[in-house]
């Protein structure tokens, strides 16, 4: 039973000896990293502090795509001086991005949820087996004590509706803080209804033709358990930044007998990102450690120099490691 870890009183005290904070997130950042910025950064404003958003973008996907006008990608000497940094949802200072060289001196409080990662920061709040960095902000928010507004709660949800795939990936452990927590979020006025729209809506035609292409070249190893999707910078251009990652993890793992899932993308002539999920058993942030990366049990990825053809075979030797009889 998932039993949600409270924020650390040095965290509160971060806060409350401060006046002034540059809120960051992850690189590439997804519903959870925007959902816990927005809602900090509108706790903490309301709480009296001067607050600044910043990202080092790029802002990919659809659902956060309008969320860009709130953040700063480059920041401002003059808004370093005096200030404090409170990152979210990123479990390695890389992984902040080009931002991070400005915020690198400043007083850091860490919130993250990853298993696996850095240990950086002043101040450190993480709960590795928390669903969401939306749940632990929605935690510090009440130990401030205040109560989330209309619009912060509609931030935390979205976050809480991202990562855990609209609720499909919450088990019986933590079933019953979670829809607690989505409770009280529903009383101040979310309606799921309408984060479930923002999450899945507003598709292009060509966003559905890059899933069909990836999947067309989708392959199969051990027995069907393991299935593989790339996507070259061929697709990228021809269908543009279309990624709808969430789409594509949840039709592979539909599929029968498939306990894991990689999807390796070239992002650049340089390197490509590569994406894990895993249903269960298979524990897919070690072999995304082994490549630099990080993440959750069931769900990591990591960022890797290299083309497609080459790191394909580095990572099934990795999965080759894995007793796929015993699952």
């Amino acid at each position: 039973m998932w039993t949600p870890v409270a924020p650390p009183a040095d965290l509160i005290d971060f806060v409350n000896d401060g006046s002034k904070f540059l809120i960051a997130g992850h690189k590439e950042p997804d519903g959870d990293c925007i959902g816990s910025q927005l809602a900090l950064a509108s706790a903490l404003r309301r709480y009296g502090k001067e607050v600044f958003l910043c990202s080092a973008g790029p802002f990919k996907r659809t659902e956060i795509s309008h969320f860009k006008q709130f953040f700063m990608s480059e920041i401002p000497q003059d808004l370093i001086s005096g200030a404090r940094c409170i990152i979210l949802d990123c479990s390695m200072k890389e992984r902040v991005g080009s931002i991070y060289q400005v915020l690198e001196d400043l007083p850091q409080a860490v919130i993250d949820h990853h298993a696996r990662g850095e240990v950086y920061g002043l101040v450190r709040y993480v709960d590795a087996d928390s669903p969401s960095s939306t749940l632990m902000v929605f935690q510090l928010i009440k130990a401030l004590g205040l109560t989330p507004d209309a619009q912060e709660a509609e931030f935390l949800f979205f976050g809480l509706a991202t990562d855990s795939g609209f609720f499909r990936h919450i088990d019986s452990g933590a079933a019953p803080a979670v829809f607690s927590y989505a409770s009280e979020l529903s009383a101040l006025g979310v309606s799921p209804k309408k984060i479930f729209g923002l999450m899945n809506g507003g598709k292009t035609l060509d966003s559905r033709l890059l899933l069909a292409s990836v999947l067309n070249k989708a392959q199969s190893h051990f027995g069907g358990k393991l299935i593989v999707a790339t996507e070259t910078l061929e697709e990228t251009e021809r269908f543009g930044e279309n990624r709808d990652s969430d789409a594509l993890y949840q039709l592979l793992q539909s599929v029968d007998g498939v306990e894991a899932v990689v999807i390796i993308r070239q992002e650049s002539a340089q390197a490509c990102a590569v994406g894990l999920r895993s249903r269960d058993k298979v524990d897919v942030a070690s072999i995304a450690a082994h490549f630099g990366g990080g993440g959750h049990k069931n769900a990591a990825g990591f960022l890797k120099e290299g083309r497609i053809h080459n790191l394909y075979p580095l990572i099934l030797c990795e999965f080759e490691k894995i007793d796929w009889n015993s699952l």
